[in-house]
């Protein structure tokens, strides 16, 4: 058995005068979304023998902000090819994971993470499979689970979407403006 749990980095400042978009930091309420997503991640005793992310800047400090929730160390595998990244992409990447790995934390951005999670859980599993086509906000985490040994074996919907929790879930405030 393996669990994949997908981050979306949180909301970031597109008012910040950054020349490229990979260097996009979060904005207050991102940090705020991400620690607190953090708090839930450690309430719900999730933990993560595997951490890949984005080399975006507003990935590295969504992880930075989770962890200031979570209290726990996350030290992700920085991979290039996570950054805007599709789906397909996206699965290579999951498929490559090490298979000592039992549950992995990739970060990263949408609409690849939609993506993926739409390809590897099959339509109309559930009702979380549901809301997370609607849509996936900044600082959601959608959790899944495959019945495999080896991360190699992850396919198109052979995964059960277990956890799909956006910031709003957790706190009102946060939640919906333009995502």
């Amino acid at each position: 058995m393996k669990t994949l749990t997908l981050l979306r980095h949180a909301k970031s400042g597109w008012d910040d005068p950054v020349s490229r978009d990979v260097d996009r930091p979060l904005n207050p309420k991102g940090k705020r979304a991400a620690a607190l997503i953090g708090a839930h991640l450690r309430s719900e005793g999730m933990a993560f023998d595997h951490v890949v992310a984005s080399p975006a800047v507003r990935v590295g400090e969504t992880i930075d902000a989770v962890v200031s929730g979570y209290a726990r160390t996350l030290a992700p595998v920085v991979d290039r090819r996570i950054y805007l990244a599709s789906a397909a992409t996206l699965l290579d990447v999951v498929r490559e994971f090490p298979d000592g790995a039992t549950s992995a934390l990739m970060v990263g951005h949408n609409p690849g993470l939609e993506d993926l999670v739409l390809m590897l859980v099959p339509t109309g599993q559930n009702d979380l499979r549901e809301t997370a086509e609607q849509k996936y906000p900044t600082a959601t985490i959608a959790e899944m689970t495959f019945a495999i040994d080896d991360w190699a074996a992850a396919a198109p919907d052979t995964a059960t979407l277990t956890r799909f929790v956006r910031p709003r879930d957790l706190d009102p405030t946060l939640g919906p403006d333009s995502d």
